[in-house]
């Protein structure tokens, strides 16, 4: 009998031989050492192979060692970092509202100084009988409050917190009418340049601090030209795209009107531009600058969904351009104004005054009461509700914004609840809720802004009940 003999590799006992019966008699040497070598050659490969598995497994080990190991690195490196950034915006933090409430401190001592000290010379002389040159103290003590009321204005405007009239502005109509005040700003060394676009669109913003903002860089481009030069006051309409507008918060792509002051001046280095916007950080000599201009306009123009920016080199001069948002309604043709009504009551016409501050409710209902208003008082929201809620004759409401509890404003909501025309006149200092008139004022709604002059109370009152 014949056999067939063959090998194969065997994965778990090694090398397998086997014989099977075969017909054609015994097989040849050369093929059964073949058959050898390439079971061996196979069992080897395997053993390779099975080594070479071995070592990537090792080697996936150690890199997940390795991996897991910078991972916690890098969370113990963010972790710090976050620990250092947060410490270091605490310490500028700190710095800012150190720099801010010395500044403050500082210009307010000064203004308190005139204030009292005029208060002070003023009873002493009504005490002994003197009433001579009274008017040089009333002017001084009026000049130091009234820098005093400036100086919160410049806080609120840098802090959004004042309250913006926004309406359409002919920006171009605002810059010629100044030109003879911004002329007589500069000394005649300067040179007032004016290029303004003839086809300049409707910006929207408040008027007012429009002006003060132009009188501000203005000032500022003369102070760095001490030797005279040239002052370039243009205006242009820009386009925003998302490319810009990205890197600015608070700032939407867009159509936006464009309000530029240049000079060629002393420049400034980039860390003086970086912290130009501070409050109270100036470089001028003391005495001669508070340093709350840039910062001013920079809350202004954040306020109005704007945007400002400075770019300046050493010995070059500087660019300031402040970006005011497009007005997208149709502009309205403003009527010409009547002329004023005299503030003196009639009829018994009845104001209601609704102030938390004591001070504040005495003097605006002695001056009512001065020309000839009834009135009626109420020093809180809560208080005033019955009143409203009554007969009591009243033409107008007059309201503090900042109430304790109950607003001005949703007082107001519940007053037209029980008198659907009652008139309201908001009074307010701190524009956290007022900040723009147009989304806060209805009909028949008026607001000025502490501290007032009683003339500009007066002319309120006289207007608002004869509308």
């Amino acid at each position: 009998m014949h056999f067939l003999f063959r090998c194969s590799p065997d994965l778990d006992s090694g090398l397998s031989v086997r014989f099977f019966p075969n017909s054609a008699g015994s097989p040849h040497p050369v093929t059964l050492i073949s058959l050898v070598t390439t079971a061996l050659r196979g069992r080897r490969r395997q053993y390779e192979a099975r080594d070479r598995l071995i070592d990537l497994s090792q080697s996936e080990l150690r890199l997940q060692n390795t991996l897991e190991t910078l991972e916690q690195q890098v969370e113990e490196r963010t972790a710090q970092l976050r620990h250092n950034e947060e410490v270091l915006r605490q310490s500028q933090k700190m710095e800012a509202v150190g720099q801010l409430t010395g500044g403050i401190a500082h210009d307010f001592n000064n203004m308190l100084t005139g204030i009292i000290g005029s208060l002070e010379l003023l009873r002493r002389r009504l005490a002994r009988g003197r009433t001579d040159d009274l008017d040089g103290l009333i002017d001084l003590g009026v000049t130091s409050a009234n820098r005093a009321a400036g100086l919160t204005h410049r806080l609120l405007a840098f802090s959004r917190r004042q309250s913006l009239d926004s309406k359409p502005v002919e920006m171009n109509a605002l810059v010629v009418s100044m030109g003879e005040l911004l002329q007589r700003s500069i000394d005649e060394s300067i040179q007032l340049d004016m290029q303004l676009d003839q086809q300049l669109w409707v910006a929207e913003a408040d008027p007012n601090q429009l002006e003060s903002a132009l009188l501000n860089l203005v000032i500022n481009a003369r102070d760095a030209m001490p030797n005279g030069g040239k002052l370039v006051v243009k205006t242009r309409n820009e386009h925003l795209d998302a490319t810009f507008t990205d890197a600015h918060a608070n700032l939407a792509p867009g159509d936006y009107v464009m309000l530029s002051v240049t000079d060629n001046g002393c420049g400034m280095p980039q860390s003086t531009i970086s912290r130009a916007f501070d409050p109270f950080f100036t470089t001028k000599p003391i005495g001669q600058g508070t340093g709350l201009g840039l910062s001013m306009i920079y809350g202004f123009s954040k306020q109005s969904r704007g945007h400002v920016a400075i770019s300046s080199e050493v010995g070059a001069g500087t660019t300031v351009s402040l970006y005011l948002p497009r007005f997208g309604g149709d502009v309205p043709q403003y009527l010409p104004v009547d002329a004023p009504h005299a503030p003196y009551a009639r009829n018994g016409e009845t104001v209601l005054i609704v102030e938390d501050d004591p001070a504040v409710r005495v003097l605006v209902s002695t001056v009512l009461s001065d020309l000839g208003y009834a009135y009626v008082e109420a020093g809180d929201a809560d208080s005033a509700v019955p009143i409203l809620d009554s007969t009591q004759r009243i033409d107008l409401m007059i309201s503090d914004v900042g109430l304790p509890g109950m607003n001005g404003r949703q007082l107001a909501e519940i007053g037209r609840q029980f008198r659907p025309d009652l008139k309201v006149l908001f009074i307010t200092g701190y524009a956290e809720h007022a900040a723009v008139r147009g989304g806060f004022l209805d009909p028949g709604m008026q607001m000025i802004t502490k501290p007032f002059t009683f003339d500009l109370l007066t002319a309120k009152v006289r207007e608002m009940i004869h509308i």
